[in-house]
């Protein structure tokens, strides 16, 4: 073992590995190890300039027992970097504390340097390389011990009921309705970012926590401390950005279906909103309103005049939003010029194909800057030169027809080795573009996202979930983990997407429910893929804006005038809360706290707010407690300490209790914080 004490970081090299661990803004550490000549350089979220700190690097002996039981001295090294340190024994294995309290440590049961007690003769090792064939990449697997009663949050949007993620095994991989967004929230007091955007897996078991990657370069995590979730956020979003300014004239309602399929069509909905007295903020023209995918334009046979559309949507102060996908199939008039410059993902083994639907299609290499600059111009010809106000980056993972990630290669590397990175880049293709065209305040619609996503005017959705309450149950931990994750701007489909029967009543008590929850959230959008599918086709082609199916009405107004007074009310709901909303979003973007928050985000020192994952606050002065199962009129809420003010009836509640309150299907139960 070689220690190297450099200005604020300490380096050590054993058997090929080299180890650097080095600080990184306040009361955080970077560690970085690879078995390569040189680090890549490569910050990949980690893309703020932090705060300098002055880390204290030194080497010292430890006398230790031998096998034979004599005394043997041995060097260790350690970094101290405020309130956090890294000590590094003579087998390079790192223990991590907080305020000199151990909270980490890698998991090392190898004859010597073994820290445990525990066997030793297993040869497992903290950090465990294996070459792949044929380059310098390699197999990773990073060990730590497991902490009991540590209680695991964040990691982004994973479909299951588990908010506390200790025990769970978590795909590292990009799908629709799944966001790897790899930065870890402990109960313990700190925060780990693993800096890696390949494929692989975590499991943060009972026995050790496992990070396991297909095909790296290098390891590479970033682990911060603080007293409290709040700080512990604010430290990471500084090291990875934070949102931007968020517009006031898109804080209330997005309309939305799957989908208006001519100008007229649009049209007449915004016009019917307007009658009502309701304004909606900004409409969505979903899919298929192209000719072929990949040629990223109207069909002017049902959108003749996108301008004079949207010229008219803006008179009634309504922005427009337009659906894109990275696929382009064969058929458009852009696939063999972007083949040629190199622009699309390529395939290492059989066809060149990565996604069939309507179409034999092949996916944009977003992190080629030249398909950025291709797309970008397109799309700023076709629809941002008309008027047409931001994007909706759908099928952002990307969407493949199968996830074989070993089978695609991008520009920067294979699809193991960078891939969860990939919505970031797409949304770049636009952001990068719009921000000095609209003074910084873009604000894009995205399927996906990876660690630092937050920065480049992404709101993320939930993606192509269930109409079910299971789902909707999903959903809310969801919303809290990619809050946690550093991704503030995050909204589901009201009434999920995928509905059967708009007619049947447990679906309309369902979207009532799930209305009345995404009020709540910091993007309010309805939208749907309604069955049942009755309705013919504009035409016979098998392209274009025409042919693909249409779901049912999913405006205010379609489902009933019972419904619709509901869903009246908590739109007045929201209009109300703007102003609170605003600040929410001012927070966001200068602290990282997400609108939608964890229980103990707000009240951390209350440990039953560590274990509920069925309420949660928006921001710190509102308690939602979403109805979350069929039929269910009623429910019990816990207070945290203080004064509550449930808003139904304005009736005062203590603090310190849970409280059984009525919920009719008019009514989901929300509390205000009283500040004395």
């Amino acid at each position: 073992m070689v220690f190297e004490c450099r200005d604020n970081a300490l380096c050590f090299k054993k058997q090929g590995e080299t180890v650097l661990i080095e600080a990184w803004g306040e009361d955080s550490l970077r560690v970085r190890a690879t078995m390569n000549r040189n680090f890549t350089g490569r910050n990949w979220a980690l893309t703020e300039a932090v705060a300098p700190t002055k880390a204290e690097v030194k080497t010292y002996i430890v006398p230790e027992k031998t096998g034979e039981g004599t005394i043997q001295d041995n060097e260790w090294a350690s970094i101290t970097n405020g309130r956090i340190r890294a000590e590094v024994n003579y087998a390079g294995v790192i223990s991590l504390f907080r305020d000199d309290k151990l909270f980490l440590r890698e998991y090392f049961r190898s004859y010597g340097g073994t820290i445990s007690k525990e066997s030793r003769c297993l040869k497992l090792v903290n950090r465990e390389w294996k070459g792949l064939y044929g380059g310098d990449n390699y197999s990773l697997k990073v060990r730590f011990e497991s902490n009991d009663g540590e209680k695991i949050f964040g990691m982004g949007q994973y479909q299951q009921q588990q908010m506390d993620l200790k025990g769970c095994t978590l795909e590292l991989a990009q799908r629709n309705s799944q966001a790897s967004v790899p930065f870890a929230v402990s109960n313990l007091g700190y925060g780990l970012l693993w800096n890696n955007p390949g494929v692989g897996q975590v499991t943060f078991g009972g026995n050790m926590t496992l990070w396991d990657m297909r095909s790296t370069k290098e390891m590479d995590y970033y682990v911060t401390v603080a007293d409290t979730p709040k700080e512990i956020v604010a430290n990471y979003t500084k090291a990875t950005g934070h949102a931007g300014e968020f517009p006031e004239e898109l804080m209330g309602l997005w309309q939305c279906k799957l989908r208006y399929r001519t100008q007229e069509e649009v049209l007449s909905i915004a016009r019917k909103y307007k009658e009502l007295g309701i304004h909606i903020d900004q409409i969505i023209i979903d899919f298929f309103h192209w000719t072929y995918q990949g040629d990223w334009k109207f069909d002017t046979k049902y959108w003749p005049d996108p301008k004079a559309m949207i010229d008219e949507l803006h008179s009634m102060g309504i922005r427009v939003i337009v659906s894109v996908w990275p696929s382009v199939d064969r058929k458009s008039e852009n696939f063999y010029p972007m083949l040629e410059k190199g622009l699309l993902i390529k395939t290492e083994r059989g066809a060149l194909q990565t996604y069939d639907y309507q179409g034999d299609c092949v996916e944009i290499d977003a992190f080629n800057p030249e398909t950025r600059d291709y797309v970008w111009e397109i799309c700023k010809k076709n629809y941002y030169d008309f008027g047409i106000d931001g994007f909706w980056l759908d099928n952002s993972e990307p969407d493949y027809g199968v996830y074989d990630f070993e089978n695609f290669r991008y520009s920067e590397g294979t699809a193991l080795e960078v891939t969860n990175m990939y919505p970031q880049m797409y949304s770049r293709a636009y952001y990068d573009k719009m921000k000095d065209l609209r003074d910084g305040k873009v604000v894009n619609l995205l399927r996906c996202a990876w660690a630092g996503s937050q920065k480049y005017g992404n709101v993320v959705w939930s993606g192509d979930v269930p109409s079910t309450f299971e789902s909707l149950q999903d959903q809310v931990q969801c919303g809290i983990n990619m809050g946690l994750a550093g991704i503030p701007w995050w909204n589901t489909d009201i009434g999920g997407f995928m509905t059967d029967d708009v007619n049947d009543p447990d679906f309309r008590q369902l979207l009532i429910r799930w209305y009345q929850f995404a009020v709540f959230t910091a993007v309010m959008r309805l939208h749907g893929d309604r069955g049942p599918y009755n309705i013919p086709a504009l035409d016979d082609r098998d392209w274009g804006g025409g042919y693909l199916h249409t779901g049912q009405d999913n405006e205010m107004w379609s489902y009933g005038d019972d419904n619709f007074k509901i869903m009246k009310k908590y739109y007045d709901i929201r209009q109300e809360m703007k102003p609170y909303i605003k600040q929410l979003f001012n927070e966001a973007s200068t602290n990282g706290s997400p609108l939608m928050r964890a229980m103990f985000y707000e009240f951390p020192e209350d440990e039953k707010c560590w274990t509920i994952k069925d309420q949660f606050m928006f921001g710190d002065k509102y308690l939602v407690a979403p109805i979350l199962h069929l039929n269910e009129f009623e429910r019990e809420v816990y207070l945290p300490k203080g004064e509550w003010k449930l808003t139904s009836d304005g009736t005062s509640y203590a603090g310190g209790q849970t409280v059984k309150v009525k919920a009719p299907i008019e009514y989901m139960p929300v509390f205000e914080r009283i500040y004395a």
